[in-house]
């Protein structure tokens, strides 16, 4: 079985300072603080911008070559409040994602079935709204955790983290990639932590293909035939399951091979005929 993917949620200096430096001005004191710093040291801000992967390669024992950009950002008063606001935002997003650790659990174990590295969070400033992937086991999120509704900001990390453990396919297959991603964490994942279902949530220009994709999703999550009207009936999606034969090799499948398996038999899966009208009873 593939084990639970571990997580370390952190606050680091250097991480943070190129994120203020290189992301979007996040207040008028700091735009007025980089273009002080841009004026008077241009070569050395330009030189900042390549520390980013040796920054993310070995963050605790990262030591600038030039230091001045990072000691001028350092020294600010803004910069103490802005650190303190990205422990803040740690805390938030951590809570967030410890308090669905089981269900993070089942989404990689059961839905993605792929092992993927343990990951480095570094959280960064809110206002930078910003999830990125700059390489293999490490994010950045600069994002506001959702008081109604903080799953969001766990939806975003899951999305990332997925795409970029996912190998990418011919420009006309991404949307086989993207709908089947819609599918394990947007839908599925997002259905098993809210209790009700989430499967009209998506991208609208993917929702179609969705449609198609539907059943052969459910053989892929293991779904029994004879419970397939629960489904449809939970997503509000319909199909008429007599057309369908079940294909037990799916629940065996990892996403990846799944993913190859719909571009594989695109032509047979993608039939009109076998997608019935909305105002067609099937349930």
């Amino acid at each position: 079985m593939v084990s639970s993917m571990n997580t370390k949620f952190i606050v680091n200096d250097y991480v943070l300072i190129w994120n203020l430096l290189f992301g979007a001005s996040i207040s008028e004191p700091i735009y007025k603080l980089k273009q002080k710093i841009w004026d008077t040291y241009k070569n050395e801000y330009n030189s900042t911008f390549k520390d980013k992967l040796e920054i993310l390669n070995d963050y605790k024992n990262f030591i600038p070559n030039n230091d001045t950009v990072y000691n001028i950002i350092l020294d600010t008063k803004d910069y103490e409040k802005l650190k303190k606001q990205a422990e803040i935002s740690r805390l938030e997003i951590m809570k967030v994602w410890d308090k669905n650790k089981k269900e993070n659990d089942y989404l990689y174990k059961h839905i993605i079935r792929k092992k993927i590295s343990n990951y480095d969070v570094f959280v960064v400033n809110k206002e930078l709204n910003v999830i990125d992937h700059p390489k293999e086991g490490v994010l950045i999120i600069g994002k506001e955790v959702d008081k109604k509704e903080p799953v969001k900001v766990l939806l975003g990390m899951h999305m990332v983290i997925v795409k970029n453990n996912i190998k990418r396919y011919k420009e006309e297959y991404e949307d086989f990639k993207k709908a089947i991603l819609e599918f394990a964490v947007l839908n599925e994942f997002a259905t098993r932590i809210s209790g009700r279902s989430t499967y009209q949530s998506g991208l609208p220009k993917l929702q179609t293909l969705k449609r198609f994709l539907y059943p052969y999703w459910l053989m892929y999550l293991g779904v029994p035939k004879d419970e397939f009207t629960n489904y449809m009936m939970r997503d509000k999606i319909v199909f008429d399951a007599d057309k369908y034969p079940y294909e037990k090799e799916l629940k065996r499948m990892d996403i990846e091979e799944f993913i190859e398996f719909c571009i594989r038999n695109r032509r047979y899966i993608v039939r009109e005929n076998i997608i019935p009208k909305l105002d067609e009873e099937v349930i």
